[in-house]
């Protein structure tokens, strides 16, 4: 994953991210007792509520602050630090779980992601996800490009937001039968004042990582400013999500 984790920033004035996590969760209907995987399971609030569906649980995530939160938070449940493409399980899972993170794994490993993933299940055991699909965040993202573009800079475009079309042609190259997949419109309000400037800095950081402060900023209130007229709402903040949820099965 090619992000490092504020985890106590994350945890206090993002907390959004898990609460629309808990939809997804109704995608996994499958018997009580069995093992389910949280990948990618941040602060652990999701994991908790598979163990409340009824499963015997593991959180994985790549982060180690992530990781620390999670295992402070949820003393009972088991983590481990492992990356997406790589975890290894002792007992295969029944169900692999993952929400808001396959879009900041590369591209060019996302068939190896699902590869492992499809693996470490099961047979009939099954994978749900959802995270950032085609169109997601474009608004802010060409804004931060335009003014980028403006200093004769580049912006880096490194999310995977694939289409179901995409990522439907890929668990199948992996093996999965898809049995379920929607790409759908989420705008997404945040909870500060500076909503939109405080989630550029939370989840924007590869275009801005070796550019002096001043300049970041300069960037940064920019782009704000060019998007009020449509993101600002009523006194709020909304930033323009699109999401792909999706359930495949291992025969």
């Amino acid at each position: 994953m090619n992000i490092k984790w504020d985890s106590k920033n994350y945890t206090e004035n993002f907390s959004f991210v898990g609460k629309y996590g808990e939809d997804v969760l109704e995608l996994v209907d499958e018997g009580k007792g069995g093992t389910a995987v949280d990948l990618g399971c941040g602060n652990g609030c999701l994991t908790e509520k598979l163990a409340e569906k009824g499963y015997r649980v593991l959180g994985v995530d790549a982060s180690e602050e992530m990781i620390e939160e999670a295992k402070k938070r949820h003393p009972d449940f088991e983590f481990l630090k492992a990356d997406a493409a790589k975890f290894r399980l002792e007992e295969k899972a029944d169900v692999i779980f993952s929400n808001a993170v396959l879009h900041w794994i590369d591209a060019d490993k996302q068939e190896e992601t699902a590869k492992n993933i499809f693996s470490q299940l099961k047979k009939d055991g099954v994978f749900v996800c959802e995270f950032g699909g085609k169109g997601n965040c474009e608004m802010v993202h060409s804004a931060l490009e335009k003014a980028f573009e403006k200093r004769g800079l580049m912006y880096p475009r490194t999310f995977y937001f694939p289409s179901v079309g995409e990522y439907g042609s890929l668990l199948e190259k992996c093996g999965f039968k898809v049995t379920y997949a929607a790409l759908f419109d989420r705008p997404t309000e945040q909870k500060t004042d500076k909503g939109l400037e405080n989630w550029i800095r939370m989840f924007i950081k590869t275009p801005f990582a070796d550019m002096e402060s001043e300049t970041a900023d300069e960037i940064i209130t920019e782009a704000v400013s060019s998007l009020k007229d449509e993101l600002y709402i009523n006194g709020k903040w909304f930033v323009d999500y699109v999401r792909i949820r999706v359930k495949a099965e291992k025969g």
